[in-house]
């Protein structure tokens, strides 16, 4: 028997033929057993893997498919004798497999053992057990990559446990690749000739691998090519300084080193891996399908929760269902055509401000029709609408702000008086959204996004448990907690799945990029290419959605600046960033960067208080930065007084989606400019 896992999940006999191993279903359960390595697997843990929201009888659905995968593993087991391959153990079940039967432990396996192979410390003195050792580990290595027939578990595309598994195994792979092309480098100088084309690919694919471009310049330079293999560092500390403000490694810098002085390169150590889950390739997301215009808001609504194209078209025809509702005269028809539009909304700021505004005067016009005394269902749907829509950035502003946050608090009073889960948690989203009227309120935020939580998950309203899970990321995320952000993640993917919310795996790519970049400052943790790497990532998938447009404009700018920061780099000065609606906060620092400190301070000068959305906290310690670094007391005062409130919490991270680091820095630059001032 062997099962094989890297590609579709598949089992085979020993003489090749396939075992029919029954539906997706059995399938998954078999690859959840393989991932865990011949460990057991709780019932519990596998109905949750299995079901985001476990059936009535999803204990005796598993037994059924467990018993049947017995049936197809061990054809030949006399009845009423135990089984030897899938068995039951203490709460759950195990797979008893040797470990060179699943290609995925082969694959491991090889892996590690190619790790010890010493390396050569160059092709002049070549290390005693290079001869035996390193063939070896080639071999080893090239069955093991050779067993990859596609993504890993393939076929188990909804589960959040093999989403994990693939995103591990893919980064493993790539450092297999690595890896066999060092050894190769190190046991012959004339290999670098073959392996020029094979790391040119590899580099082209993954341009934020440091080791990788080592490893071109190595192959180059072992061909001969001493021009082309300094210029592919070039290229690398090039790309780094341009997109990250960062030098290049050690370990680059040496191979320079040794090429300029016509030394053989020394071959660098393997590249620390990054943390398991951690994303390494951008994913593409369905676009939807583009339908054609409806007159019903209850189609746009479905369409909405689509997401993709669709999303886009549903905004359209709910205006379009709303003006025509108004022109019927019947004011009770448009309430219930507006208030139908209880879509799940995330973001402080709308995508459409003009569509919002007008969304905005529909409600308010139906509300002065119906009269305080209108039917309270219909006055509460109507006001939530108001303070959902209101977050748009062409209707901020002191008064339409309170009275966006007075719609919110009484939709939220006259749902508490209705036995309407689904009204009261649309309610709470237009509470949430108005929860940014100033810095420091992402614990008020938790407690609006646990109660969404808990009602929708006890009222069976999956769309907004996945809106709850994603404000209690988004909190977490603010406090610096990151395994509790981490733990709604990977909730909230489990639940998309489900739901078919196509934007959560995004938005959870950003949180595991935020994440990376905030532990690429600690000893030992990933890379700042790495993290920037992330970003990339995560900006093509969201550029790739179709949805949220007012979020995608100017946020990896925005990123790669916090990850510089981080890193005490300054500002990047790229001209070709798109900075978006955030470029009169980031421009003084780029002006900076640019030593140009009299534009700079004209720059800090315009720069008008943040909006009251998600990334305010981000953008006044831009702004309080800048002031420290122009001595401009005033300004840094300012600053200071929207921190304080902010001071445990890190900047930009209330978003999910970026991090600058802890406020408390910033609020601290601020302070001591504004006391020397």
């Amino acid at each position: 028997m062997r099962i094989d896992v890297l590609g579709a999940v598949r089992a085979l006999h020993d003489d090749g033929t396939p075992v029919d191993l029954g539906g997706p279903r059995h399938r998954e359960v078999l690859a959840r057993l393989v991932a865990a390595e011949g460990r057991m697997v709780a019932t519990d843990t596998l109905v949750d893997d299995l079901w985001p929201d476990p059936p009535v009888r999803a204990v005796g659905a598993l037994r059924t498919f467990v018993a049947a995968l017995r049936r197809a593993l061990e054809p030949e087991r006399p009845p009423r004798t135990p089984p030897r391959l899938l068995v039951t153990e203490g709460p759950g079940y195990a797979l008893r497999l040797p470990r060179e039967a699943v290609d995925v432990h082969r694959f491991e396996d090889a892996l590690t053992r190619a790790r010890r192979t010493p390396a050569t410390p160059s092709p002049a003195t070549p290390s005693p057990a290079t001869p035996s050792a390193v063939p070896a580990a080639l071999a080893d290595l090239d069955a093991a990559l050779a067993a990859w027939r596609g993504p890993a578990y393939a076929d188990v595309t909804a589960a959040a446990w093999a989403r994990r598994e693939r995103t591990r195994l893919e980064e493993l792979r790539l450092e297999a690749t690595e890896l066999r092309a060092r050894l190769l480098l190190d046991a012959s100088a004339g290999a670098g000739a073959g392996l020029v084309a094979e790391l040119g690919a590899h580099v082209a694919e993954h341009p934020w691998r440091e080791p990788a471009w080592g490893l071109l310049a190595r192959a180059l330079h072992g061909a001969g090519r001493q021009a082309d293999a300094l210029a592919t560092l070039r290229r690398a500390r090039t790309m780094l300084a341009d997109q990250l403000g960062l030098d290049p490694g050690a370990d680059l810098r040496r191979l320079e080193t040794d090429i300029l002085r016509g030394t053989p390169p020394s071959p660098p150590p393997a590249e620390p891996r990054p943390p398991a889950g951690s994303p390494t390739t951008p994913t593409t997301w369905p676009t939807g399908v583009r339908l054609g215009p409806r007159t019903t808001v209850e189609l746009a609504r479905t369409l909405a929760l689509a997401g993709g194209d669709a999303l886009a078209h549903s905004r359209r025809d709910r205006l379009a269902a709303v003006r025509a509702a108004e022109r019927t005269g019947d004011v009770a028809l448009t309430a219930r055509v507006i208030g139908a539009y209880d879509v799940p909304a995330l973001w402080s700021r709308a995508d459409d401000p003009e569509q919002s505004r007008a969304v905005v005067e529909a409600a308010e016009r139906t509300l002065d029709a119906l009269g305080p005394a209108g039917p309270a269902e219909l006055r509460a749907r109507l006001l939530a609408t108001v303070a959902v829509e209101s977050r748009s950035a062409d209707l901020t502003g002191t008064d339409a702000e309170a009275h966006a946050a007075r719609a919110a608090r009484e939709a939220e009073a006259l749902a508490r008086g209705l036995d309407d889960p689904a009204l009261l948690v649309f309610a709470l989203n237009g509470v949430f959204l108005q929860s940014f009227t100033r810095p420091g309120l992402a614990p008020a935020r938790d407690a609006t996004g646990a109660e969404i939580l808990d009602l929708a998950t006890r009222h069976g309203l999956p769309n907004f448990a996945v809106l709850g899970r994603l404000v209690r990321l988004q909190s977490a995320s603010a406090r610096g907690d990151l395994d509790a952000a981490a733990g709604h993640a990977e909730a909230a993917e489990r639940l998309a799945a489900t739901t078919e919310a196509s934007l959560v795996p995004v938005l959870t790519a950003w949180f595991r990029a935020r994440a990376t970049a905030a532990r690429s400052t600690e000893p030992g943790g990933p890379s700042a290419a790495t993290a920037a790497a992330h970003y990339r990532a995560a900006e093509d998938a969201l550029a790739a959605s179709a949805a949220m447009p007012g979020l995608h404009r100017g946020l990896f700018p925005l990123a790669l600046l916090g990850l510089r920061l981080l890193h005490g780099r300054p500002a990047p000065t790229d001209p070709a960033l798109d900075w978006g609606p955030y470029r009169p906060w980031t421009q003084s620092l780029v002006l900076l960067a640019q030593h140009r400190p009299q534009e700079a301070r004209a720059a800090l000068a315009t720069a008008p208080e943040p909006p009251h959305d998600h990334l305010q906290e981000a953008l006044w310690c831009l702004t309080a930065h800048a002031a420290a670094r122009l001595g401009e007391p005033r300004t840094a005062a300012r600053a200071a007084a929207a921190l304080r409130p902010a001071r445990a919490e890190h900047a930009g991270a209330a978003s999910g989606l970026l991090t600058l680091g802890p406020v408390a820095r910033y609020l601290a630059e601020a302070e001591n400019c504004a006391e020397r001032g």
